[in-house]
């Protein structure tokens, strides 16, 4: 029995464990030119107390030194194009700073033990969709969260700096967030799923509709959007893992991306080959650090061990 699940414990494990957060942090100390201030932008669910404790969390130690505001219900309706419009539920909050032109998107989630679903990458990959570009944004949340309507807080950042993006891209944004999490949470449980061969295969997709745009000028139709995505799920090894109508959600999801302007935007193609990258090399960096610490021999001794203790006990049962 081991040695058929060896291989899955230690692929599972050695995600978990490894997977390292984005190492960086929002200075508030600093003024940027372009901005100004950075921006908190905290869920109207959230008393006073909760806004300071969020703050700190985000790592903002003075309100002097950042412009505040706070996301509605009525801005979840307005950015996303869906949502409730209940503030209460307004709960994750997010600190954005503008950085210099071509440095992309970085995203830090402070709270991964209550941003219980999405990930680093699908926030950037879902931000590049919307728009959004050139920033560091932090993600904190009091309470566990889905993390689904952090993007509303991230829109009304930059709508609150003067740069308003493009309401058709933010709510297929939303389409993919939702898409991909739903996706991810199907598949969870699946032997050879990772969540980072599915943003790598949501971002192949992004580049093939990109480069085709580039190279042929016109619409495409959804028999080759479904191919795109075909053939980016045999890329990455997901074949034995998406199913059938998980296939058809992502072919609903391109069909309503590629009447948006993404499709032939050069800033998009820019941070769509640094996001690609940035993901690949954290996808080697994991299995290679894992191998060269003993992490994985470690971890396939410690369950070689579990499952004779079982076996043992099993067969002194009988």
């Amino acid at each position: 029995m081991f040695r058929k699940y060896k291989k899955l414990i230690i692929c599972l494990l050695a995600m978990l464990i490894l997977i390292p957060s984005t190492a960086f942090a929002i200075d508030t100390e600093v003024i940027d030119e372009k901005w100004g201030k950075p921006i908190y932008v905290y869920g109207s669910g959230l008393n006073e107390e909760e806004i300071k404790s969020t703050a700190k969390l985000l790592g903002i130690s003075d309100f002097n030194n950042v412009n505040i505001k706070h996301v509605t219900g009525e801005d979840e309706i307005k950015y996303l194009g869906q949502g409730s419009g209940d503030s209460s539920a307004m709960i994750s909050s997010v600190l954005v700073k503008k950085t210099d032109e071509k440095s992309g998107i970085s995203v830090k989630i402070q709270t991964p033990d209550k941003i219980t679903q999405i990930t680093e990458d699908q926030y950037r990959n879902a931000s590049i969709t919307a728009g959004v570009n050139n920033c560091d944004i932090v993600i904190a949340s009091l309470k566990p969260v889905t993390g689904e309507s952090a993007l509303t807080g991230i829109y009304k950042a930059f709508d609150a700096n003067g740069e308003t993006l493009d309401i058709k891209r933010m709510k297929v944004a939303q389409i993919e967030l939702s898409t991909t999490n739903d996706i991810a949470q199907e598949n969870k449980e699946k032997q050879n799923f990772s969540i980072n061969k599915l943003n790598q295969v949501i971002i192949n997709i992004k580049q093939e509709i990109n480069n085709y745009y580039n190279e042929n000028g016109q619409n495409l139709d959804a028999q080759q959007i479904e191919k795109f995505i075909q053939d980016s799920i045999k890329k990455y090894d997901l074949e034995s893992v998406m199913t059938s109508d998980q296939v058809k959600k992502l072919t609903e999801l391109f069909n309503q991306y590629k009447e948006t302007d993404a499709v032939d935007s050069e800033e998009v193609k820019e941070q769509l080959g640094k996001l690609a990258g940035e993901v690949s090399t954290k996808a080697k960096e994991i299995f290679e650090d894992a191998k060269e610490s003993g992490l994985l021999d470690k971890i396939a001794e410690f369950f070689s061990r579990i499952f004779k203790a079982i076996f043992s006990a099993f067969k002194k049962d009988n």
